[in-house]
């Protein structure tokens, strides 16, 4: 069962497990369809995306109109989203906000430039948890694809078990990067919702919780 955050008429949040991708994958049954069947609908629809090792809050709309309606408001940038992230590396800065193109590299990865013409844009704050342990608090005002995991590599400090991005030789039983805040306004109605993450041995640490709870 997925555990559902918020319900709403035209939709839901979930927290989705990493490593549960939204798509088929190679899975017998989508993500959409473990939903639909959990909720004993026909059919649900994806309006926004996660990357497969990422976990946290995932929007599902129950009706086409409300799909086309929070499709449409992800677009336009008029859902803030927040996510966190560990790290094992100390960034070349603490806080602040990165911009730049991202262009295709190897093995489906993407890498970050310094030009500007269609940016990627992320607003970060780190806190030190404890020695070679950091939290990052990321707000992308941008959607590109694995744009928080390229940003992170960008600053020196590449998400904790990204093996995509990181370094090859940890042995990390997850990617730490959850979706963490959603915040909206649906039909005049503003809805915040959080959810911290319950999966991962680092994100359990006591030094870490301590930290996430001043960020909650």
């Amino acid at each position: 069962m997925l555990e559902i955050i918020y319900q709403h008429q035209d939709f839901i949040i979930i927290n989705k497990p990493c490593g549960l991708s939204v798509h088929k994958d190679d899975n017998e049954r989508g993500l959409t369809q473990i939903v639909a069947n959990q909720l004993g609908v026909a059919q649900v629809w994806l309006v926004h995306r996660l990357d497969k090792v990422t976990s946290g809050l995932l929007m599902l709309a129950l009706n086409q109109p409300a799909a086309v309606r929070l499709s449409g408001l992800f677009a336009a940038h008029q859902i803030q989203k927040t996510y966190l992230a560990l790290s094992a590396h100390k960034p070349k800065k603490k806080q602040g906000l990165i911009v730049g193109d991202m262009k295709k590299a190897r093995r489906g990865a993407w890498k970050l430039l310094k030009s500007k013409e269609n940016p990627a844009i992320t607003r970060f704050y780190s806190i030190s948890c404890e020695p070679n342990l950091r939290l990052f608090v990321l707000t992308p005002q941008t959607g590109k694809t694995h744009q928080l995991r390229v940003t992170m590599k960008s600053l020196g400090s590449p998400i904790l078990g990204d093996e995509l991005y990181g370094d090859k030789t940890e042995n990390i039983d997850r990617t730490y990067l959850h979706a963490y805040g959603l915040d909206f306004v649906y039909q005049n109605q503003p809805i915040h919702v959080k959810y911290l993450p319950n999966c991962g041995e680092f994100f359990q640490r006591n030094s870490v919780l301590n930290q996430l709870n001043l960020v909650n």
